[in-house]
């Protein structure tokens, strides 16, 4: 009776031994999955429609709408047309505000402006919006400049240096909430003079400050003022894992310091399957984070290095780099980042 009781025992401690030591071995992550275009293309129209907060507003008056982060909208409904007529009754009112790196990245919505020669740098961002007006689904034309008031402290506090910026994807359409612009960019606003727009800053009555931003066409406006750095400047390079290019995949840079900006690397040469900030506009020894994003089984796929940058710099995101995450988790990661 002890004897069998003793081997039971001896069992028992075995088998227990032998789980332990399979549930503290973490299996190797299988090689991810290459996204087809349109499938990564589907994951960033997803995350933009998450963003769209509605409203409705009657065509007869002027119509007041406040956003979930405080970002006060005036819209004249009796501005609008369709076909060339006055619209009448209701109409839907589309919004989405960014404000985090998190969600630009997500949305694909990244804070690159258009400098004057043609090159594009780095933005630093008092707020990206996006709004849209249609009637049983058709859209409308405004006819006034509708106003954006944007509380200053989303973003750090009032900068006397912000302008008002447009949406623009080159030769694609940017202007719906469905269309897909990877070659999205800012361009700046200017007066019949050239000279560019200023987002005027306006005091509360509690003491806040906000930016005032009008605008007269539906689609991306933002609120910018171009990054400066003093030191010498370099190009780099980021090197993605066999598979991956500039259609199922993206890559972006975070600046340490800099949480409401985003930029990009815009151009992928298929010879070397390297993507490159070609213009030569990123200061050597900034600290920064190289981050890449595709689609793996419905969720984000990405990897993030950490890196200081030096002249003519080179970077290597591999397989072992990457992991999966769900929307809400890569946000709040890229938000993370120092």
């Amino acid at each position: 009776m002890k004897k069998t009781t003793l081997i039971r025992s001896v069992c028992m401690v075995g088998m227990a031994f032998v789980f332990s030591c399979s549930s503290n071995e973490s299996p190797e992550r299988e090689t991810p999955i290459r996204a087809t275009p349109e499938a990564f293309a589907q994951l960033k129209s997803t995350s933009l429609g998450n963003k769209v907060q509605n409203f409705q507003l009657d065509a007869s008056q002027t119509g007041f709408f406040t956003t979930e982060n405080g970002v006060f909208f005036t819209i004249n409904g009796n501005c609008l047309s369709k076909n060339g007529n006055p619209v009448t009754g209701m109409v839907d009112v589309q919004i989405v505000e960014l404000f985090e790196r998190g969600a630009m990245l997500t949305t694909n919505k990244p804070t690159m402006g258009t400098l004057p020669n043609g090159d594009k740098a780095l933005l630093i961002s008092g707020g990206e919006f996006f709004l849209n007006i249609t009637q049983d689904g058709e859209s409308v034309d405004e006819d006034c400049d509708m106003v954006a008031t944007i509380p200053s402290d989303i973003t750090g506090g009032a900068d006397t240096g912000m302008t008002l910026w447009k949406g623009n994807g080159g030769d694609q359409d940017c202007d719906g909430i469905d269309d897909d612009c990877d070659g999205f960019v800012w361009d700046q606003n200017v007066d019949p003079n050239g000279d560019p727009i200023e987002a005027e800053i306006q005091d509360g009555d509690g003491g806040e400050r906000f930016y005032v931003a009008p605008f007269g066409d539906f689609g991306w406006t933002n609120v910018d003022r171009f990054f400066s750095d003093p030191r010498p400047k370099t190009t780099i390079l980021v090197e993605v894992p066999e598979g991956f290019n500039d259609e199922n995949s993206r890559v972006y840079l975070s600046y340490v310091g800099e949480p409401n900006a985003l930029a990009y690397l815009d151009t992928y040469d298929a010879t070397t399957g390297l993507f490159s900030e070609h213009y030569g506009q990123i200061p050597i020894g900034l600290e920064c984070h190289v981050i890449f994003t595709s689609k793996e089984n419905g969720q984000w796929l990405y990897g993030i290095k950490s890196v200081t940058i030096t002249d003519g710099q080179t970077v290597e995101i591999a397989d072992t780099d990457l992991n999966t995450a769900n929307e809400s988790e890569l946000e709040a990661l890229i938000n993370g980042l120092p």
